[in-house]
Parts: C-alpha cells; structure tokens; sequence
C-alpha cells in the first residue's frame, strides 16, 4: 500500500559550524509529523556572513519554508530574525534558550565564538590518534614510530613506560616507547630522534626491585627470579643510564611518583606544556 503525503515540508538548516546539531534535532522533530507530512531538509554550513543569510532566506521565502539555525554570532542572530520577520518565514534558534538559562545560571556571558564545538571534536580525535599512536608503538614494537613521535620514553622494565605513553597521548601528544635491555640491540632511529624529544626513564633499585617481584607473583612465578634480583636491577640501571648519557636526553626519576606528576615533569622538561589545549 503507497502512502501519499499531501503535506510537505522545506527545513533550512543554517550554521556557522557543520551543523549537525540543527541537522539532528530537526530530524527528531521532524519524525513526530512524518506519518503526515514529507520534509526536505537543507543544509547550509559555516555561514558566515549577512549577504549569505539573505540569499538562503529569499530562496525559503519562495516555499514559506522554515528556518532552523545554530547561530552564535549576535550579528547574525540579530539579522536572520530581522530578515525572517519581514519575509513571514518561521525562524527558531535552537540555541538561544539553553544558553540563556546557562548564562542566568552561571551568570556569566557567553564566548559567542562559532566552531568551537568543531575544535572539541578536533581535539577528541587527535587524543583518539595520539592514543593509538602509543598503542602502536608501545615497548619498541616498531622502532620507526620513533621518528613521528611527539615524544620518546626510554628506560628498563618497570620503568611506566606504557602508562605514561598511554595517558600523555590521552593528553593529545603521540608517544612511542623503546625497553632499554642489554642483550637487545639499541635501533638505530632512536639516534635520530632530536634529543628535546627524548625523555629516560629511572627509578629507584629499592622500587624496582618491589615492583618486579609483585609482578612476578602475579604471574605465578614464585622461584628466584634474576628480573627481580638486585644484580641485575643494577646492572640494567647502569646500562640505561649510560645509553640515556650517550643519546643525551633529559632523565626523569619516576620513583614514588604518579603518572600524572611524571608526566608533567616531562612536559616541562620538553617545554611541551601548552602545546595541545
């Protein structure tokens, strides 16, 4: 059975941004009417000035169409509702009522900046990449991340390599990380990486050595191991810290301190602060 609609129905959309927020709540809106009418909606994104509004407006005057925007700039409020009023077209900010109450609420004023909803998403998915970057390019898995890093972390086992890569790349910044084991050769693109780049990793053979015996029983490993034993935090110490010496990068002592207090440390260290807002 055809369903014929006698009712149909235009919808400018006008945004200085993408818009879809306006696009989104004109669709839910619009399905409360759909089994009765037909819509249509148009689309126009990043408006930006008067002489633009003028010609999406003339052009919804032809069908009495209604007007849906997500203007933040006063200018261009001021002028769609204007503009709208003298040619009889329905215009609705979807806006202005939540930013009225917070503003009433915080009793504060507002950015009116347009695309700043656009730069959170910007900044949500360079953290999403920054975080796969780590992922990637965690424990040396691929010495040539090193190169396209933000940052490099080096330093033995234990050392919270990963977790410092995974939370600075929450932060937006893309970390690789390489081990620092004397029978595993150094990969060469670790000296090529500009030397303000690089950060070691140390940590007291004390902590160390109460770290790796914890995991050790986490792994059901329960004899003697030499990962654990001071010897050999010793001598993996004494080998980082002549490597670190050799690349010249900055040492950070991570002992007795949380991820986020290191990683501060680093940015400051690498003058990186401020970098990513």
């Amino acid at each position: 059975m055809i369903i014929i609609r006698e009712l149909q129905e235009t919808v400018y959309i006008i945004s200085d941004s993408v818009g879809e927020t306006a696009n989104f709540v004109v669709k839910a809106v619009s399905t409360q009417f759909s089994d009765q009418c037909d819509f249509k909606i148009q689309r126009h994104s990043y408006v930006e000035s008067i002489d633009d509004i003028e010609e999406i407006l003339n052009n919804a005057k032809e069908n009495s169409s209604i007007i849906a925007y997500t203007i933040v700039i006063p200018t261009l409020k001021q002028f769609i509702d204007k503009k709208a009023k003298e040619l009889q077209l329905v215009a609705i900010d979807l806006l202005e009522p939540l930013m009225s109450a917070f503003s009433e609420k915080l009793q504060i004023q507002p950015n009116f900046k347009p695309k700043l909803l656009r730069q959170l998403d910007d900044d949500y998915f360079r953290k999403i990449e920054a975080v796969e970057f780590a992922v990637k390019y965690d424990d040396g898995k691929d010495a040539r991340g090193v190169l396209d890093a933000d940052i490099v972390l080096i330093g033995i086992s234990r050392t919270s390599k990963t977790p410092l890569s995974m939370y600075l790349g929450y932060r937006g910044y893309k970390v690789a990380n390489v081990p620092l084991i004397p029978e595993v050769a150094i990969p060469d693109e670790l000296f090529q990486v500009p030397r303000n780049k690089c950060v070691g990793l140390i940590i007291s053979p004390q902590q160390l050595n109460m770290i790796r015996t914890e995991r050790l029983k986490q792994l059901g490993i329960t004899s003697n191991s030499n990962y654990a034993s001071e010897e050999r935090i010793l001598e993996e110490l004494d080998y980082a810290e002549k490597v670190m010496k050799r690349i010249g990068c900055p040492i950070v002592d991570v002992s007795e301190k949380a991820i986020e207090e290191t990683a501060e440390n680093i940015l400051d260290i690498l003058n990186l602060r401020g970098k990513f807002k």
